[in-house]
């Protein structure tokens, strides 16, 4: 049996029904029982995404945004978008957004907790649901599960479908051969990541906003061409997600597990993939680090992964194959699902523009999510060796970096369905740890939305106490505040003693 093969059964088995269940349930869960957070709470997460500062220890609440949306913000975005149309057809396009809705709730618990439950390992601040689920759950053996597999999938199935995807559309817009692009890359990676979070953080905070944007603007000068399709276009999505198109008719089951799971990829929610860059920001309250990354959902699927999905369905730039293998819609003739159709999209406007501004795009979005990974990688060896000496840490370290560089190599001359199929693996088996996790963990984040909502009432700039939140393990913080915020912490004093009078 070949590796796509059994990379496919393996990857079946763990998106079954059974984890869309789950994964949707506990988002509903959370937006219900947090009231709608995601939406009521916007103009907080506007706020949150650019207040704040750095210090010694963390990055900015924006640099731990870039960092987590360079994570969101990569090959999901644009061929996962594709190969769920092209095997899901249309209708994945709604239940992608419907992740995005839900999701945004649970990235707000992830990354508050990931705050919560930080710890300072070295100089820098380290946290992500490792520690929330040891912590906050307690149940230490869960979170060791969570940071093996997340380092495994970081290190080892993850970087190959990002690699295969930068390699590839260079390989086709410039014609440079792929092992070339494939060292080249891993170099990149290698001057990036051993740098530490904080260039990380500057990296992608000059990268990441400058390519979303110039991404969206050219989705909105083809639907600007393209304006008399998009009435139909919609209708199309929303017909084909409830399986009311006659053509598409037999594969909504595929249809709705193709939209979760590709936006599953792309946003993170569900994952606590994110929560690892919030918790090394320096703020005052957790909570608001969980609103900045809840609105990082919402840039990468609303916007970023709509902008793909229009382009290429108001240009009719899609194939869609049922999955029995049968052809349903072939209007790009022999073309595979994959960043071809996005390349294909942007070519209307004329000439070879499409293949050379992906090629460029799919470099910088693919790229900061590699470097995402060495966020992942070093907050949850931090996790495992937080009692090791620094030496061994830092060895251990150096260790999975290296084997995501070789792996960054390989997965550039590797075949796309494997290194999908490994890629999904990777997500799909953290992901499950930590969604149990979350849902054990709600009341928790009830306490800690009260907590900064109570205090927006009061006029004052929100600061934790764990003590008054009745929340243990979370020691740091108490040093956090005397050290950082000891003047919002008097303000918040007095701010009570007011309201009991």
């Amino acid at each position: 049996m070949k590796l796509v093969e059994i990379t496919g059964k393996i990857d079946g088995i763990i998106w079954g029904t059974p984890f869309l269940i789950v994964l949707l349930g506990v988002g509903i869960l959370y937006t219900v029982a947090l009231r709608l957070p995601q939406i009521r709470l916007i103009k907080d997460q506007l706020k949150n995404l650019l207040g704040g500062g750095s210090s010694d220890e963390g990055i900015s609440s924006f640099e731990a945004f870039a960092i987590s949306l360079g994570g969101r913000v990569g090959t999901g975005n644009i061929a996962g978008v594709a190969t769920a149309i092209g095997f899901g057809g249309p209708g994945s396009v709604f239940w992608m957004w419907i992740i995005a809705i839900v999701g945004a709730a649970l990235t707000l618990g992830e990354s508050t907790l990931g705050q919560v439950f930080k710890e300072k390992v070295g100089n820098e601040y380290a946290g992500g649901p490792a520690f929330y689920l040891d912590k906050g759950t307690g149940f230490p053996l869960l979170g060791a599960i969570y940071a093996v597999l997340i380092v495994f999938a970081c290190a080892v199935t993850g970087p190959t479908v990002q690699a295969y995807n930068i390699s590839s559309t260079i390989n086709q817009a410039f014609g440079i051969p792929v092992v070339v692009i494939g060292i080249v890359v891993a170099a990149l990676f290698v001057l990036c990541v051993f740098g530490g979070a904080k260039r990380i953080g500057k990296f992608s905070g000059i990268v990441v906003p400058f390519m979303a944007l110039a991404y969206i603007l050219v989705a909105l000068f083809i639907l600007i061409t393209h304006a008399g399709m998009i009435p139909s276009m919609f209708a199309m999505i929303f017909k084909c997600a409830f399986g009311k198109e006659a053509i598409f008719g037999g594969m909504l089951g595929t249809t709705i597990i193709m939209g979760v799971k590709r936006g599953m990829f792309s946003s993170d929610a569900g994952t606590g993939q994110g929560a690892h860059a919030s918790s090394n920001a320096e703020v005052s309250h957790p909570v608001k680090q969980g609103l900045a990354q809840s609105f990082s959902v919402y840039v990468d699927t609303l916007f970023v992964c709509t902008a793909t999905a229009l382009m290429i369905l108001c240009t009719n730039c899609y194939n869609v194959t049922s999955p029995d293998g049968t052809v349903l819609v072939e209007n790009l003739k022999g073309m595979t699902a994959g960043t071809g159709f996005v390349q294909s999209a942007i070519n209307t406007l004329g000439g070879n523009i499409g293949n050379i501004f992906i090629a460029v795009a799919m470099f910088f979005f693919a790229f900061t999510t590699l470097l995402n990974f060495g966020v992942c990688i070093q907050n949850n060896i931090n996790y495992v060796l937080r009692n090791a000496k620094a030496s061994t840490r830092k060895a251990i370290l150096v260790g999975g970096n290296v084997v995501c560089t070789v792996i960054i190599f390989v997965g550039s001359i590797q075949s796309a369905e494997s290194a999908w199929n490994l890629a999904d693996i990777g997500v799909g088996l953290f992901g499950w740890v930590n969604i149990i996790g979350m849902a054990f963990l709600l009341p928790l984040v009830l306490k800690l939305l009260k907590d900064y909502e109570d205090q927006k009432k009061l006029g004052i700039d929100p600061v934790f106490d764990p003590d008054r939140c009745g929340i243990k393990n979370a020691d740091l913080w108490k040093d956090i505040v005397r050290d950082k915020y000891s003047d919002l912490m008097e303000k918040r004093i007095e701010a009570e003693k007011g309201a009991n009078n």
